[in-house]
């Protein structure tokens, strides 16, 4: 399964690179599927949770890659889905239990607002600054519960939702700031490392799954 994933994340990113527009709407929603059928097999509420966010995703990746411009309901599936990921990471680890954590990520997520302001419509500044402020809560709650459990499963969860924060600001950059070069590269290579990362930390043979 994780090799078939790698091979359906490196076509979704290489089309996108290419201009190929039919392998990417073919790959890109087949290597999240993947990621789904990983996941989904495994009980116990994290992995329910984090299967749910992977759906979620899903979601958001048909949504952004459809005809005409469908980002707000691709921001809205992928605000669910992190979401969901925060559910999950508050396995184990109370909520904002690191406050100087939720601190720096809030102070990052500020920032990235500062900077974003001027190229963000009206009408979306609203909706990008909700995204915004819970994706650096689970980024946040990924790290804490790191900082807590201290087990594998945990930091490869931390890696994830630090890597979902940087593909993110990566796409937000390209859409609001102006074109990012070989921006598919950066954003695809990193949101789909943290999605796997993610996904892995709620396999059971991750030691520390709560």
């Amino acid at each position: 399964m994780t090799r078939a994933f790698v091979l359906a994340a490196a076509l979704a990113t290489l089309a996108a690179l290419a201009g190929w527009p039919w392998l990417h709407w073919a790959t890109k929603p087949l290597a999240t599927a993947l990621l789904i059928a990983m996941v989904a097999p495994h009980g116990g509420g994290y992995a329910r949770a984090v299967t749910a966010g992977l759906a979620l995703s899903l979601v958001g990746d048909v949504a952004l890659m459809l005809p005409g411009d469908h980002f707000l309901p691709g921001l809205v599936a992928f605000l669910l889905a992190h979401l969901a990921y925060l559910r999950a990471l508050t396995r184990g680890a109370p909520l904002a239990a690191r406050p100087l954590t939720w601190a720096l990520f809030a102070a990052l997520a500020v920032g990235l607002m500062a900077v974003l302001w001027s190229g963000v419509p009206p009408g979306m500044r609203a909706p990008v600054a909700v995204y915004a402020a819970v994706l650096a809560a689970m980024g946040a709650q990924a790290v804490t519960r790191a900082q807590i459990l201290a087990t594998p499963a945990a930091r490869l969860a931390a890696l994830g939702g630090v890597l979902f924060m940087v593909s993110d600001t990566m796409l937000a950059l390209n859409r609001f700031q102006g074109p990012v070069p070989l921006s598919p590269l950066w954003v695809l290579g990193t949101y789909y490392a943290a999605q796997f990362a993610l996904a892995r930390s709620a396999l059971p043979n991750r030691p520390g799954r709560v």
